[in-house]
């Protein structure tokens, strides 16, 4: 009984044969299942990537088409020096082969020895002013066997934050949420934060968004690896959430039509405002954050390495000018110390007053 408990609440998969013996399979999701996703996703790399160009007005992304030879490929597309985009790379992958990595094979060991089928849109762009927030994106949908799941997820990591940023980035991405399930978002938004963290430096790589992986009809909604944090108390406390292949899809549909609304707007406000050589300085130092997460805890990053990805589109995500500092501290008192403060932790965005009191003295409520 313990066991399954803390199977439940953690989200580690169950064995092959579940209790009293009796097999559980999952229901096979429609015969044409992959095409539709591919079919999204591939809509969604290229409205983002018309509407960053009519956004940027200067910068254009240029498309890489790859052959994976194990099986399946991919379009990069990159945009760099760029007039607001310092680098941005949106990429679709459609992958296929014969064994899983152990990444995937410690979360879902039922997909040993399947045949398996993968494919995503992921997103990272690198803004050049240090007042514009760097973004991320990825939604993704696997078929391994008897085995599929949805996964995916959108961050922002603001350098110099304004409240008003973060709260109109979480909203949206709720109302996305909220409009297929309200039970998703309070799980999604806190595995989010559990999951964007550098334990090294024992701090959230930004402000969150949302996060979700193996999301199957069993309908446990964390599956991570803290069954005693937040997210996973969240999950347990709403129980078992009833949703199929057509309500995950629609999830994804939801979350990845709210990437533009829930960005763009920071992006357009944010641009303009003049800065210095401190402010990049600082920018190209809170870069390497993001450098160090992807390299060292990044599951897509790591997935993709794993099975002999195509690897300039793996790492595109990487920053292109990026610096570190021995031992750096943000001076008291600076619009940098209130990014480590107040920033880099989970929060309560939307009805914190004292935060709201906090940001307007320095100048970052809007």
């Amino acid at each position: 009984m313990l066991k399954r408990l803390v199977r439940r609440i953690s989200g580690k998969a169950e064995p092959a044969a579940a209790r009293n013996g009796v097999t559980t399979m999952l229901a096979p999701p429609p015969a044409d299942s992959r095409g539709r996703v591919k079919t999204f996703l591939m809509g969604l790399q290229s409205d983002i990537c018309a509407e960053l160009t009519r956004l940027d007005g200067e910068g254009c992304f240029l498309e890489d088409s790859w052959i994976r030879a194990e099986g399946g490929g991919g379009h990069s597309r990159v945009m760099k020096e760029g007039r607001v985009l310092e680098q941005g790379g949106v990429n679709f992958s459609e992958v296929e082969g014969d064994q899983l990595p152990p990444a995937i094979l410690n979360q879902r060991p039922e997909a040993a020895g399947h045949k398996w089928f993968a494919t995503g849109t992921s997103m990272v762009l690198h803004p050049r002013n240090p007042y514009v927030p760097t973004v991320h994106l990825n939604y993704r949908y696997f078929e391994a066997g008897p085995v599929w799941w949805f996964g995916g997820g959108a961050d922002l990591t603001p350098y110099y934050p304004f409240l008003d940023d973060a709260r109109h980035f979480h909203r949206t991405l709720q109302e996305a949420c909220d409009s297929v399930d309200p039970a998703y978002h309070p799980v999604f938004s806190k595995w989010c934060d559990e999951y964007f963290y550098l334990k090294h430096r024992r701090e959230t790589r930004g402000v969150g968004g949302i996060f979700f992986d193996y999301q199957d009809p069993r309908g446990v909604l964390y599956r991570g690896q803290d069954p005693t944090g937040p997210a996973a108390l969240a999950s347990a406390a709403s129980g078992t959430t009833q949703h199929d292949w057509e309500k995950l899809f629609s999830l994804m549909q939801a979350c990845g039509n709210a990437f533009l609304p829930s960005y763009l707007p920071i992006l357009e406000r944010r641009a303009g405002i003049s800065y210095g050589e401190p402010e990049r300085e600082f920018q190209l130092y809170r870069r390497g954050r993001y450098v160090e997460f992807n390299l060292v805890f990044d599951r897509g990053t790591i997935f993709g390495l794993q099975t002999n990805g195509r690897t300039e589109s793996i790492l595109m995500s990487l920053p292109p000018l990026v610096r570190w500092e021995y031992r750096y501290e943000p001076r008291q008192g600076s619009r940098e110390k209130l990014l480590y403060d107040e920033f880099l932790r989970p929060r309560e965005w939307h009805s914190d007053k004292q935060l709201e009191r906090t940001c307007a003295a320095f100048g970052a409520l809007d």
